[in-house]
């Protein structure tokens, strides 16, 4: 019986497809990103480091806003989630799809912010 229970939450709620990234594979990910908005891609490296740890799952929790993925895009302005149902939403998509392992639209919206608020907001 518990075999079936476990089955069925298994489908209805499939797993995220999360990855800790290494260094390396950040950078071949990421190549597209070098020079963007005059930012070196061994400095994005190193800020994606330090606000993720590399990680596509990690979620902070700050001053009333919650922050996801590795560019730690916040869902007071940028992306929309349960938490802050008066978000801005600018890029126009749901926070968690930042926790997964397609960059694609991460750094969509990444280059989004980068564009509407410079370098000093990143």
């Amino acid at each position: 019986m518990s075999f079936i229970s476990l089955l069925l939450v298994g489908i209805m709620f499939p797993a995220i497809q999360a990855k800790q990234f290494t260094k390396c594979e950040l950078s071949q990910v990421l190549k597209d990103m070098d020079g963007f908005g005059g930012i070196a891609l061994p400095e994005w490296i190193c800020t994606i480091f330090h606000t993720s740890g590399y990680d596509t799952q990690t979620i902070v929790n700050n001053n009333g806003s919650t922050e996801y993925g590795l560019f730690q895009i916040n869902n007071k302005v940028w992306c929309r989630d349960n938490k802050i149902l008066q978000s801005r939403n600018i890029c126009n998509i749901s926070c968690d799809k930042f926790l997964d392992d397609d960059l694609t639209d991460d750094m969509i919206c990444a280059k989004k912010i980068l564009n509407k608020e410079g370098i000093d907001y990143c």
